[in-house]
């Protein structure tokens, strides 16, 4: 992950870089980040964090994260992205009931008179829920006593301005700058 922090003081900017990415990567969010470039102004108080995802939020699949093959009138599941795995099996219970379910290991399972190309299409994971969780490992990594937030999305960008006060005449303004040079990155 590339990441560009601005501050006025040159410790804090190794800092602040070396903890946003030790925050990223204790919440599993790290290697969904390209690129980051923080403001940090505590003076302001103002405080921008915005960041580019590899790739943009969109619904994930059971298809999209595990391979899926017809036995008979059973399916069989090999789940490849592990991170998946309690989503994928909560929503084949939800569909097909505990009972038609059959998880051999972590990552295999059989479910009994369910269609392949059905289970591939089932949805696990939205693209909004993928976006509140990236707002919100992006509010974890802010100082503490931060009151007023505000947010742009655009694709694979967002960014968070915050402030402890009420936002001031151009701070949005800022915000929206750093955010428009990242979406330009894109």
């Amino acid at each position: 992950m590339d990441i560009d922090v601005e501050c006025t003081d040159g410790f804090g900017s190794e800092s602040y870089a070396k903890l946003f990415e030790d925050i990223m990567s204790d919440i599993g969010k790290a290697a969904h980040i390209e690129k980051a470039r923080i403001k940090l102004d505590p003076h302001t108080p103002l405080f921008v964090f915005s960041v580019k995802l590899k790739a943009e939020p969109a619904n994930k699949t059971i298809g999209d994260v595990a391979n899926v093959r017809s036995e008979g009138p059973d399916s069989h599941i090999t789940i490849t992205d592990e991170r998946y795995a309690p989503d994928i099996l909560n929503q084949l219970w939800k569909a097909y009931g505990r009972a038609s379910v059959d998880q051999q290991t972590r990552f295999d399972m059989n479910v009994r008179n369910a269609s392949a190309a059905d289970i591939t299409k089932m949805v696990i994971s939205s693209g909004e829920e993928y976006l509140k969780e990236i707002v919100g490992s992006l509010w974890r990594t802010m100082p503490e006593g931060i009151k007023n937030r505000h947010t742009f999305i655009d694709g694979p960008v967002v960014t968070v301005v915050a402030t402890e006060e009420m936002f001031q005449p151009g701070m949005l303004e800022e915000g929206q700058k750093i955010h428009k040079a990242m979406c330009g990155d894109a």
